[in-house]
């Protein structure tokens, strides 16, 4: 950053992870080598970026900031390692991956993490797993079950399309501005079908009944989905109505679905 005249941007939520025993644990837990092709989004200064690149992978880094695409150049390009400048949320995905299967590696900022993923997982089939490094909040999110505290419509929609699991903490002093908060690594992995059977149940009539729940999550279903419900659908669904929407699980919404 001093060579190059920089600042971590505040607006993007930039937090460089600057400890080399974590990278080099982040890039063992994402279990890639030679052979796997290796997306890492928002490449920063290209620590991980390296780490990934000694596995034998071959490693595309994908950066927003224009002003860190010729210093991050530099340090990963003698290795192998090939920089995109592209917000993710945006980026041309079968271009940058030659319509080759990649694993996602990434260390996102609060604000970006959960659409990120989100949009990865549901535009994004070459993308078959994700390793991915966020605020303890919202890992916590993607990852929870029903009757977790963090549970909620995030949580269901990552289940719609993949097994989630927090694999590891993060500790504040490994990043560079250190931040106020601690993070984990959350694993993903993208199921070879949609967990809900589109022919039981659409996936607009699935996700339909589940926001409008969790509109109103700590309200019985007979108060949440009272705008939403028909005569007889909890008793059709076997769902009763004095049940939460944080105690469902996406199967007992699909059942609430399909029967309304």
């Amino acid at each position: 950053m001093k060579a190059n005249g920089l600042t971590p941007s505040r607006a993007l939520g930039q937090n460089f992870v600057v400890d080399a025993n974590t990278v080099r644990r982040i890039a063992r837990l994402a279990a890639v080598g030679p052979g796997d092709q290796v997306l890492e989004i928002g490449a920063g200064l290209g620590s991980l970026t390296l780490a990934l690149a000694e596995t034998g992978a071959t490693v595309r880094a994908l950066e927003i900031d224009r002003y860190l695409i010729e210093p991050l150049r530099s340090v990963v390009e003698p290795f192998g390692v090939t920089v995109h400048q592209a917000n993710a949320l945006e980026a041309n995905y079968d271009e940058i991956l030659g319509s080759r299967p990649a694993v996602v590696v990434a260390n996102l900022p609060y604000n970006v993490a959960t659409p990120v993923v989100l949009h990865l997982l549901e535009s994004q089939p070459l993308v078959t797993r994700l390793l991915v490094m966020v605020q303890k909040e919202a890992g916590e999110r993607l990852a929870a079950h029903a009757r977790d505290e963090a549970y909620g419509a995030v949580s269901l929609r990552v289940q719609y399309f993949a097994d989630a699991k927090i694999v590891g903490k993060v500790s504040p002093s490994v990043f560079v501005p250190k931040p106020n908060v601690d993070s984990v690594l959350v694993s993903l992995v993208r199921r070879p079908h949609v967990r809900v059977d589109p022919d039981l149940v659409s996936e607009s009539e699935l996700f339909t009944v589940i926001r409008t729940a969790f509109g109103q999550r700590r309200k019985m279903l007979r108060r949440s989905l009272s705008e939403w419900t028909t005569e007889g659908v909890f008793e059709r669904a076997g769902v009763a109505e004095t049940r939460r929407p944080e105690e469902l699980t996406i199967e007992e919404f699909a059942a609430l679905a399909a029967a309304r």
